[in-house]
């Protein structure tokens, strides 16, 4: 790889264009359906297992995707730093924030697993969840916590990769761990090739190892050739608290509201739609598999606009931000409204394909008319996260979906629960339909009122030469 990108100046003179962001946009995206598809791959492969296995495996999952995504959150930084960086010709201090977010990260998630690690059967068991189901949540769980070491490599490298406008690196290395995964949970999921029948267990151990591969794709990549020469990576390994604090600052609240959203969707739904049965916690994992196959396309233009805004931002030009956000925003709300008309229409087919339990599809058919209602929303919301992190306005960023998240998907999904029982699962998500759709109309509100121009991450700093090496892909 050299510097020399697809969209350096002599490529593309409007970054403003469709043209541009797609193409900066497209490898996040690939990147991330891919991670999509790999999930989906999986969850259908236990859900032939049968319904407690299907059951078991998202919330346990999100349970420990809940303290995961605090360190994800905070890593969001890293791009906004970096790619603000990059904007102001300090190709070296990217490098150094991403080391930071490593040592920060290892050390999170070491007190992480040493706290849930005992923890898992008991949080469960307060979920009410069913012993069987139960039982298969606790192994699942623990496996993942390991994997979260690793993972962190990840996490970091992604929004480094990101924030430099490389986004191919992230792209090729998740393709070939997700491909490596898929084909290790079909191994020791159903006990292929002379590996015992693992069940959801093999499927814990086949992301394992998928992750595995992914940290260790991307930290060869970064520590070789060209972007170690570029960014001197190897050189800027030393510690730097005061980028750590800065990492923090920003950081932070975006973790603190990543989690507390997660946390929310996650424990609550599933500890309200428990209550219903495992069918209803089936049908639910079935639908929440369809919703990340739809959004992870805008979850990569948002990823991209991040950095796009960062790097405008650090070079002067807050207008192009602008431009850029709308662009994008367009897109996501043709994109989410084709794809909640499909929930719509084919809201039977989508459920048959899951399980061919008849409470399954009908708690599932409900609730798909909820996802179809919420896709634009949630294409606003997506859209406008991306823009407002690239600025370094992650303190709304906590507060606003917190607030929502509390309010009408924790307290209204309560109540629907307790005073309209006969609707089932379905009051939950109602609830939480109603939050997404509050939270994408406020983060337009918020995006519009252009407070965000007003924060300054570097304290008017001096400029270095800005930098021409747009570099994305070869």
């Amino acid at each position: 790889m050299t510097d020399k990108s697809l969209l350096s100046r002599s490529h593309i003179a409007d970054e403003t264009s469709l043209k541009y962001m797609l193409k900066l946009a497209a490898p996040m995206i690939m990147a991330y359906l891919s991670f999509t598809i790999m999930q989906f791959v999986d969850r259908f492969m236990v859900s032939r297992l049968g319904t407690e296995e299907l059951a078991a495996v998202l919330p346990a999952g999100l349970i420990g995707f809940v303290p995961a995504s605090f360190a994800m959150g905070v890593m969001t930084s890293v791009t906004t730093f970096v790619s603000q960086s990059l904007g102001r010709g300090e190709k070296r201090n990217c490098s150094n924030y991403f080391w930071q977010a490593i040592y920060m990260g290892l050390i999170y998630m070491a007190i992480v697993v040493a706290v849930i690690w005992p923890m898992a059967p008991k949080i469960f068991e307060m979920l009410g969840h069913e012993t069987a189901v139960a039982d298969m949540e606790v192994v699942y769980l623990r496996i993942m916590l390991y994997a979260q070491f690793m993972a962190v490599f990840i996490w970091a490298s992604s929004q480094f990769f990101m924030g430099v406008h490389r986004p191919i690196i992230t792209m090729y290395t998740a393709i070939v761990a997700q491909l490596i995964n898929v084909a290790a949970n079909y191994v020791l999921i159903f006990g292929k090739f002379g590996f015992p029948k693992m069940g959801i267990e093999g499927a814990a151990w086949g992301t394992f190892i998928g992750i595995g591969v992914g940290a260790s794709l991307k930290m060869l990549m970064l520590l070789t050739g060209d972007i170690n020469k570029t960014f001197s990576c190897r050189k800027m390994m030393k510690i730097d608290f005061a980028k750590m604090k800065n990492l923090l600052k920003v950081g932070l609240p975006a973790g603190f509201g990543l989690m507390a959203n997660i946390a929310l969707w996650g424990i609550l739904l599933f500890a309200l739609v428990g209550q219903f049965g495992k069918e209803a916690m089936a049908a639910t994992s079935a639908v929440f598999s369809c919703i990340n196959v739809s959004v992870m396309p805008i979850v990569g233009i948002a990823a991209a606009l991040t950095a796009a805004v960062g790097k405008a931002i650090g070079e002067g030009k807050k207008h192009v931000a602008i431009k850029q956000t709308s662009v994008c925003l367009k897109v996501g709300l043709v994109y989410m409204g084709l794809i909640g008309i499909c929930f719509f229409v084919f809201r039977n087919s989508l459920m048959a394909f899951w399980s061919g339990d008849d409470k399954v599809i009908a708690a599932g058919v409900n609730i798909l008319i909820c996802a179809a209602i919420f896709q634009v929303f949630d294409a606003a919301t997506i859209i406008y996260n991306g823009a407002l992190r690239g600025a370094g306005d992650t303190v709304w960023l906590m507060f606003c979906p917190t607030v929502s998240g509390v309010v009408i998907l924790g307290i209204g999904g309560f109540l629907t629960a307790k005073f309209f029982p006969q609707l089932g699962s379905l009051g939950p998500w109602m609830a939480a339909t109603a939050s997404i759709i509050a939270i994408g109309s406020a983060n337009r509100w918020r995006f519009k009122s252009n407070k965000w121009k007003k924060i300054d991450l570097f304290k008017h700093q001096p400029l270095a030469v800005p930098v021409e090496i747009d570099a994305v892909v070869e």
